[in-house]
């Protein structure tokens, strides 16, 4: 059994995407990211980067003691070495996958993110930085349609593989980042093939009930005000 410790954001559908497609049993734990459940010291032994996901997976290979994972990279390739899918095991299938694994984990979330945040949330518009990571989500996008336009098939190639499922959630947030995705005809024809699948339409709606409607003020204290002293054991104050 896994305990999958998540909410229902980008990072967190990429892991309950890759449960469902390996039909491994796990436990859904929800970690209220508004509320500041991250930064419980229970948490926080697991996931110390105070960000979910996190897993707890009780039968690992080793046979040994539970063993908890945090970064939903790591996460991925974990599951994927554990059950021996969606990754590759020829060398340059392999390394195709952790490239673009890499890609999204460096860049297009990141970006995206920043990107959301100053579109979104910010208390006042900033031309700049809306401009900036704008741009940068734009030239992303452009790097994505440009390899599936090589591909013909999926990121990495003609198989479906774990940067396929770390991708697909941030592309799902392309009306919220501004981006028309008729401008990118490849990254659409995979993305609309990609949401047909059984096991990403579960991911994505596991616990979809928990979203909240609107940013409260609780929620913007707890997800952009926190400091070090957060993560130190002071609570989740913001500064």
């Amino acid at each position: 059994m896994i305990d999958l410790h998540y909410w229902p954001t980008p990072n967190g559908w990429k892991i309950s995407i890759m449960l469902e497609e390996c039909g491994l049993p796990y436990r859904l734990l929800p970690v209220n990211i508004g509320k500041g459940e991250q930064f419980a010291p229970g948490f926080l032994a697991i996931s110390p980067n105070n960000r979910m996901p996190a897993i707890v997976d009780h039968a690992p290979a080793d046979g040994g003691p539970p063993l908890s994972l945090f970064e939903s990279g790591a996460i991925l390739l974990y599951l994927a070495e554990k059950t021996g899918r969606f990754l590759p095991t020829d060398l340059r299938g392999r390394q195709a996958t952790v490239q673009w694994l890499m890609w999204q984990m460096g860049g297009l979330g990141p970006m995206a993110g920043q990107n959301g945040h100053f579109v979104l949330y910010a208390p006042e518009k900033v031309p700049y930085a809306i401009a900036r990571y704008g741009n940068e989500v734009n030239r992303l996008y452009g790097v994505l349609d440009g390899q599936l336009a090589r591909t013909g098939a999926n990121v990495a190639g003609a198989d479906y593989t774990i940067a396929d499922m770390a991708i697909l959630p941030w592309i799902r947030t392309h009306k919220a980042q501004q981006v028309p995705l008729e401008d990118f005809p490849h990254v659409q024809r995979w993305y609309e093939a990609l949401l047909e699948r059984p096991a990403v339409a579960r991911g994505l709606d596991l616990a979809k009930e928990l979203r909240a409607p609107a940013l409260t003020e609780e929620a913007r204290r707890a997800l952009f005000g926190q400091t070090a002293a957060s993560v130190r054991g002071d609570g989740h104050r913001a500064t």
